[in-house]
């Protein structure tokens, strides 16, 4: 790999808007977006040898080792189009897989250039994320507050009735951001002291945090570009 390349790592919890920004924000980098999740279903979906074995822990009901995510992390960055760098989202989760990923890239003399972290409070992630409701019939998906139906209750594609999964209820959607916060606060706290994190206020416009992330990457080598710390 070339030298300067652009690494960058998304952070945010469930509800914080992760997946639009990352979308957004790698077109208008000219990077390819490359989230964790798709990398699992693609490797498990072809049969690859790095899916098979993941497949053999997933069987057993068993977390897949930092090994294998960081080997199918490391394939796909070694592809022709990440050939001026990555968003990763969704990667890493923990501080270990965030310690395995900075060795691999030293390894191809490369390093995260930046760790932008999308901070939404704990009532605006739940209100968010309690706002989601899947049409029965097309799975089309609608928000009470940023994407309603026409017709409540109805999807406007097909005119199938609207649902809340079992999984979106607010118990379950508590426990995922627990969860998330728990694991990711170590890494928050990694990327802060090795001077990469940027703390994005999540709370405004999509259009407004997009800016935001923007001005982060594209003042990249500035001085005096640092968000505050992560509270």
């Amino acid at each position: 790999m070339a030298h300067g390349l652009l690494y960058v790592v998304l952070l945010g919890a469930p509800g914080a808007g992760k997946g639009t920004q990352a979308g957004l924000l790698a077109g208008r980098l000219g990077v390819p977006h490359v989230s964790s999740g798709d990398l699992f279903r693609e490797n498990l979906a072809g049969g690859t040898h790095l899916g098979r074995s993941a497949k053999s822990y997933i069987d057993k009901g068993e977390l897949v080792p930092d090994a294998i995510t960081i080997a199918m992390v490391m394939e796909r960055l070694a592809q022709p189009d990440c050939d001026k760098g990555v968003l990763l989202d969704g990667f890493p989760r923990t501080l270990a897989q965030a310690q395995a990923l900075d060795e691999a890239l030293a390894g191809n003399g490369q390093r995260i250039s930046v760790a932008p972290y999308i901070r939404v409070s704990e009532e605006t992630l739940l209100a968010r994320l309690a706002g989601r409701w899947t049409c029965q019939r097309c799975q089309a998906v609608y928000h009470q507050l940023f994407s309603p139906p026409r017709v409540p209750g109805v999807c406007d594609v097909c005119g199938g009735g609207l649902y809340q999964r079992a999984d979106d209820t607010p118990e379950t959607h508590k426990k995922r951001i627990e969860v998330y916060m728990v694991q990711t606060r170590p890494l928050i706290d990694y990327y802060r002291l090795l001077g990469l994190l940027r703390v994005i206020d999540g709370e405004r416009s999509v259009d407004e945090v997009q800016a935001a992330l923007l001005d982060v990457v594209q003042g990249l080598g500035e001085d005096g570009d640092r968000a505050q710390e992560a509270r």
